[in-house]
């Protein structure tokens, strides 16, 4: 038996395959390159061509997730939704029971509170895109630097105080043609996003932090939230985690496990 999570991203789709020998294998996609190049839309179900990807059809456990689980039916799969997909990616790479998870995606932010294993809080931010990862991108071609570059800088940000992301651009720019340097520029944006999440996890407070996402590959949010939690934890894929939580959950069930609900 062969178990698959899919995570169906605005940026990406992020497929986890764990078989009974909890071997990972694990593919990710374009979003507008999956749907063109891998599936076919029949009857309002959208069939994935799993030969094509270079996953072996017969005898599998389906588990869809993510942005578009809820518009986009996938022939076949069970849906979860995105809360309960992280959670059991974090119990999965962490091997925790008690903790805060922080997820920073491409379009959403996503704070959940767990203890004993089980979700005893929850916050979901999806209504601006300056606490995303979208927005990391933008203001990195404003200042006509990587993100990878980007995220590295965290010394002595300047101070950028707009909270809209489409305004922000511009408050960039105006601290630009005041001459201030590149590297403060970018520090600055990563603290703006890391000033926006700070409130949001003032009620999920705990010894450890486990960082998903995306943005978890962000030196300098990590170096800010240091201050904030005695332990930072990221799994060792932490992009994957809502795909691999998606596994793992029709993992569970298959087991007959009474957590997976």
């Amino acid at each position: 038996m062969t178990f698959v999570g899919i995570d169906l991203g605005s940026r990406a789709v992020k497929i986890v395959v764990i078989d009974e020998n909890k071997k990972l294998q694990e593919k990710v996609i374009g979003t507008m390159s999956f749907y063109r190049d891998f599936t076919t839309n029949i009857d309002g179900k959208i069939h994935i061509d799993f030969d094509k990807i270079g996953i072996k059809r017969d005898d599998i456990e389906l588990v869809s997730t993510g942005y578009g689980r809820n518009n986009l039916k996938i022939y076949g799969a069970k849906i979860i939704n995105e809360i309960k997909a992280h959670v059991y990616g974090a119990l999965y790479q962490t091997k925790l029971k008690d903790f805060t998870l922080l997820d920073i995606g491409g379009q959403d932010t996503k704070i959940v509170k767990v203890e004993k294993g089980i979700i005893t809080d929850l916050m979901l931010n999806d209504k601006c895109a300056a606490s995303s990862g979208r927005y990391l991108e933008n203001m990195a071609e404003i200042l006509e630097i990587s993100l990878e570059e980007l995220i590295n800088c965290h010394e002595s940000p300047v101070d950028l105080n707009t909270t809209c992301a489409v305004f922000g651009e511009s408050e960039l720019i105006g601290k630009i043609a005041e001459g201030h340097g590149i590297k403060e520029l970018a520090a600055g944006v990563n603290y703006s996003l890391y000033k926006r999440i700070k409130p949001l996890l003032r009620d999920f407070r705990n010894k450890r932090l486990v960082l998903t996402g995306g943005v978890a590959q962000n030196k300098a949010i990590q170096k800010y939230l240091s201050r904030d939690f005695e332990k930072i934890i990221i799994p060792e894929r932490p992009q994957l985690n809502g795909a691999i939580g998606s596994a793992y959950f029709a993992m569970k069930k298959k087991g007959g496990n009474k957590d997976a609900q």
